[in-house]
């Protein structure tokens, strides 16, 4: 399995192809954890799974483990890498085996054995949430435009924010693009098309070899409503853009996001096409108080589109076309997904358990507890050999059927 990047790849599909885990009705899950603070995501490419962590703190530095896929023990460490501003960063690794690494305000190229070959400080004195890969190799980031814990950033004072192209060896930065909004959620793209879930609209830029330029024929505004929030990060899919909205009150995360919602308006699925910019809505359970900080699920196959409201503890699937509810959940999930395109299988969360779903249908199939005693909202890991890997700010497991 290679899954080189969070999400699968800058679509942020989150999507298995093949497989699945095996899971039945009423069956059981394997759970083996590791406790490893502060933890983001892991990501694997010829069987060489990495880890990603970070210090504690408003301003830290990150590292990168190579660890083993069953044990989750460490087998090789980088130094600790200059970071600076805190939110949770991304790691990915090139088709060349370089592991390249953002958080904080820097960027970091090292060899597939953890040794640090470039390094680039980045514009900005603020997080810089991530990264997507072009298909030539090229890196694009940007710097996060939100609050942060204990640092409330009021609407009016956000600033647009800075979209970074990064030459992939040296980490040169070769282009940059300032868009008119800012933006919290991370950039996805499809091609060298590049979007941006803005705090009101939809953007995009295109690369052009030499340089990333605004297309100014496309804004999608998505907010309209008196009470609603931001969207966080975009799923390309099915012709269309796919996000949550109502994202602010996600830095109060408390080991939950249950209960921290701020906005008023209900939260929404937001679908915008992106051949004409049209957007269409669904809300995902009616309620005030809602609360996202992370993307849905397109499964183009069985036609069906899964959002969730962590606020108010929902989960709710609609018809991919028409927007119809099919099935709706109560369940506390926070993180990005992981499903199985051939089985329909589902990974979730519900507070500590991970919970697998079949997505057609919404029917329970197996849960267990995760081991670390808080909602995960951060990136799960389809693994080497029928299981799954979950990560939270307190670690990572490893999830399989019982056999």
């Amino acid at each position: 399995m290679t899954w080189s990047h969070e999400d699968g790849g800058p679509r942020r599909q989150q999507i298995v192809p093949g497989g699945g885990l095996g899971v039945v009705a009423g069956g059981t899950l394997e759970v083996t954890t590791r406790v490893a603070p502060v933890t983001t995501m892991a990501v694997a490419r010829d069987e060489r799974m990495y880890l990603l962590r970070h210090a504690p703190g408003d301003r830290s530095s990150c590292c990168v483990e190579r660890i083993d896929p069953v044990s989750l023990e460490p087998l090789e460490r980088s130094v600790d890498l200059d970071g600076g501003p805190v939110w949770p960063g991304g790691l990915g690794v090139a088709a060349d085996g370089s592991v390249h690494v953002v958080f904080g305000n820097h960027a970091h190229r090292l060899g597939p054995n953890l040794v640090t070959l470039a390094s680039r400080r980045l514009p900005r004195d603020r997080p810089y949430n991530s990264f997507v890969p072009l298909p030539d190799g090229h890196l694009v980031t940007k710097d996060f435009g939100g609050s942060l814990p204990g640092r409330l950033v009021p609407a009016e004072e956000r600033e647009p924010c800075q979209l970074v192209v990064l030459e992939p060896v040296r980490l040169e930065i070769v282009s940059t693009l300032t868009v008119p909004e800012p933006s919290i959620a991370r950039l996805s793209a499809d091609g060298d098309d590049v979007y941006v879930v803005g705090d009101t609209s939809l953007l995009r830029a295109r690369w052009t070899g030499a340089e990333l330029v605004l297309d100014d024929g496309f804004r999608a505004t998505y907010r309209t409503l008196d009470g609603q929030t931001y969207g966080w990060d975009c799923v390309i899919a099915a012709g269309s853009a796919w996000f949550l909205d109502d994202g602010d009150g996600a830095e109060g995360y408390s080991g939950t996001l249950r209960g921290h919602g701020v906005s008023t308006a209900p939260l929404h699925l937001v679908r915008v096409d992106l051949g004409s910019g049209a957007v269409s809505t669904a809300e995902i359970c009616g309620l005030s108080g809602g609360l996202v900080a992370n993307p849905p699920v397109v499964d183009a196959s069985r036609g069906v589109v899964v959002g969730y409201d962590s606020g108010n503890g929902r989960i709710t699937a609609f018809d991919l076309d028409s927007l119809a509810v099919r099935w709706r959940r109560e369940q506390d999930h926070g993180s990005h997904l992981v499903l199985y395109e051939e089985t329909g299988e589902l990974v979730t969360g519900d507070g500590d358990d991970v919970v697998i779903l079949d997505v057609a249908s919404g029917h329970e199939l197996a849960r267990a507890s995760s081991g670390h005693g808080i909602q995960s909202v951060l990136f799960p890991t389809p693994g080497l050999d029928g299981d799954v890997y979950v990560c939270s700010f307190m670690g990572i497991s490893r999830v399989r059927s019982a056999r």
